[in-house]
């Protein structure tokens, strides 16, 4: 079996731990200064337009092994609005997606001046996607029968989809919340609709704290990020921490995130053995450097457990650029407004 059938298969048991996964998967490349990726309201946000390309690539030296490349730009739209877009390209094996996204998102300001950060914020996304799998290399059983029964052997099978993001942000000083319902829309697919459903909303709840120490030269942020997919009830939550440095010639950063499902799949590590049970988690360390208008960040994620296709780990690279900057920098530890 080569390794395209392989990610299939796999990709289909990995549906048990992660489903709906449609549109762009929600990683750990939000905290490379990218909530805007996860988070509509996010849009303009900050005193700086920022544009941010990312690729991520799984299981290295494996043929078609999953990888996820995104593009992003958001930024102010005068006092009150901000928006932006987002292109994507995924790929697992035979599965493939792109699309993209516009936002538009409006900015409340409770500040008594433009040095405190008192900001609500709404936005909302709306977006294309196309879905492909590639049945070329399928073929016929010895018996007659086609290697997947849901799937045609010989052509290459496309479906298209329309859906909607909706959130809310606050910025309060050093604290932020942000909520967002993913793929709020019931969307009707053809691919998998033997056994996809239509459902494939999400729930996305981020709240963290900056704190500032030795006269706000090092900060350090605490934060999380809890997911909940309306469908299946699954449940998965991320716990981060990261320092940041202030420099004369920028900013240099790293941090921690620990991410784990609340439920958990069963299995039997040998043949007729006994049944155990086991929880998604990721290790993801991850560093990063602004230099004036300019930000790079790596991040390498490691998926632990007995069940798991590869023991390699999971690299992502976020570049950055900074443009448009039309207002001095709040009084506050924020560096995901201030930049």
């Amino acid at each position: 079996m080569n390794f395209k059938k392989v990610c299939f298969i796999f990709g289909l048991f990995l549906t048990q731990l992660s489903f709906a996964q449609e549109g762009i998967a929600v990683y750990s490349d939000y905290l490379s200064d990218n909530y805007y990726l996860i988070h509509p309201s996010m849009a303009g946000a900050a005193n700086c337009a920022k544009l941010r390309l990312t690729a991520r690539q799984q299981w290295f030296g494996e043929d078609d092994a999953p990888q996820l490349q995104t593009l992003s730009f958001n930024g102010r739209l005068g006092e009150r609005s901000g928006v932006g877009i987002i292109a994507f390209n995924d790929k697992n094996g035979y599965h493939s997606q792109v699309g993209a996204k516009v936002t538009y998102a409006h900015h409340i300001m409770f500040s008594r001046s433009s040095y405190d950060l008192n900001q609500l914020s709404f936005g909302m996304s709306a977006g294309l996607v196309q879905s492909k799998l590639d049945g070329t290399d399928f073929i016929y059983g010895s018996d007659g029968g086609i290697f997947d029964p849901f799937v045609t052997p010989g052509v290459i099978t496309k479906d298209s989809y329309f859906n909607i993001d909706l959130g809310a942000s606050y910025h309060f000083l050093d604290f932020y919340a942000h909520f967002t319902v993913k793929n709020l829309i019931s969307s009707r697919r053809e691919l998998y609709s033997a056994f996809e459903s239509d459902n494939l909303k999400k729930y996305l709840l981020s709240l963290g704290y900056v704190f500032g120490i030795a006269d706000d030269t090092w900060q350090l942020e605490p934060s999380v990020l809890f997911q909940a997919v309306d469908e299946t009830k699954e449940k998965t939550i991320d716990v981060n921490l990261k320092a940041y440095k202030e420099l004369d010639w920028g900013r240099v950063w790293g941090g921690l995130s620990y991410r784990r499902s609340l439920d958990g799949a069963q299995y039997q590590a040998t043949p007729g053995g006994a049944v155990e049970e086991q929880y998604l988690q990721y290790i993801t360390p991850i560093v990063g450097v602004n230099y004036k208008n300019f930000m790079f960040a790596y991040t390498y994620s490691y998926l632990t457990g007995d069940v798991k296709f590869d023991n390699s780990g999971f690299h992502q690279i976020t570049i950055g650029l900074n443009l448009f900057c039309q207002r001095e920098p709040y009084h506050c530890n924020c560096p995901a407004v201030n930049n």
